[in-house]
C-alpha cells in the first residue's frame, strides 16, 4: 500500500485525500466558496495529522489537473508541485474526466462537467469523444451514459459523489515527472483580451 497525499481544488468543492498504509483520511468540504488558497494548506495539515503522516514519508503527491476552475486547478497544481520539489518525489496528475471515469462501469460513456453559462466539458470513454467544450443542446444528442459530479439537466446522467472518487482515480493513475493543468477552452480573460 501506497502512502500519499491527494487534492482537488478543480471545482467549488475542496477535498483533500492523506493514505499512509491502510489508514485513509479524506477530508472533504462540498462548497469552499471558492477560497482553496486560503483553505487548503490548513485541511492539507490536517488531513496529514490525522493520518499520521509526514510529507517526507509519501511515495507520490496527486492533484486533479483540471478542466475546471482556472485559478482552483493552479492552486492545487502548485501545491502538489511544492510538496514534490521539497521531497524529491513523483507526481501524479488526475484529470476531472478521469476522476469520474475510474469510478464508471460502462464501457461506453461521457463525463460532463458543469462550465457555467449552459457549457459543457465533456470527454467520451469508448465513445472516441477528446476533451471538448460543448453547448447544452450538444450534450443533450449524446445517447451513451453521461456522468458528472454535480445537479445536471440531463436525462441519460448519473451524478457521483466527487468526494468518493479521488481514492480510485488516484490509485488507478500512473506517476509522472511533470503535471500540467488541462484547459479545455481558453479562459474567460484570454477569451474577452483584444489582439
Amino acid at each position: 500500500m501506497s502512502n500519499f497525499l491527494a487534492v482537488d481544488t478543480s471545482s467549488k468543492y475542496l477535498t483533500v485525500l492523506a493514505v499512509k498504509g491502510e489508514k485513509t483520511v479524506l477530508r472533504h468540504t462540498p462548497d469552499c466558496a471558492l477560497k482553496h488558497s486560503v483553505v487548503l494548506m490548513g485541511e492539507i495539515d490536517a488531513a496529514l495529522k490525522e493520518a499520521g503522516l509526514d510529507p517526507g514519508e509519501c511515495d507520490f503527491f496527486a492533484a486533479v489537473t483540471g478542466p475546471g476552475s482556472f485559478t482552483g486547478i493552479r492552486i492545487g497544481i502548485s501545491t502538489v508541485k511544492g510538496f514534490a520539489v521539497a521531497t524529491g518525489k513523483p507526481l501524479v496528475p488526475v484529470t476531472a474526466f478521469g476522476l469520474l471515469a475510474y469510478n464508471v462501469k460502462d464501457d461506453v460513456f461521457y463525463t460532463v462537467i458543469d462550465a457555467a453559462h449552459s457549457h459543457y466539458y465533456v470527454c467520451g470513454f469508448g465513445a472516441r469523444l477528446p476533451p471538448c467544450y460543448m453547448e447544452r443542446a450538444e450534450v443533450e444528442k449524446l445517447t451513451a451514459p453521461l456522468y458528472g459530479f454535480e445537479d445536471l439537466p440531463f436525462e441519460n446522467y448519473t451524478k457521483l459523489n466527487v468526494r468518493d472518487c479521488l481514492y480510485t482515480a488516484v490509485t488507478r493513475s500512473a506517476p509522472s515527472d511533470k503535471m500540467d493543468a488541462l484547459y479545455v477552452r481558453k479562459s474567460q480573460a484570454e477569451e474577452g483580451r483584444k489582439c
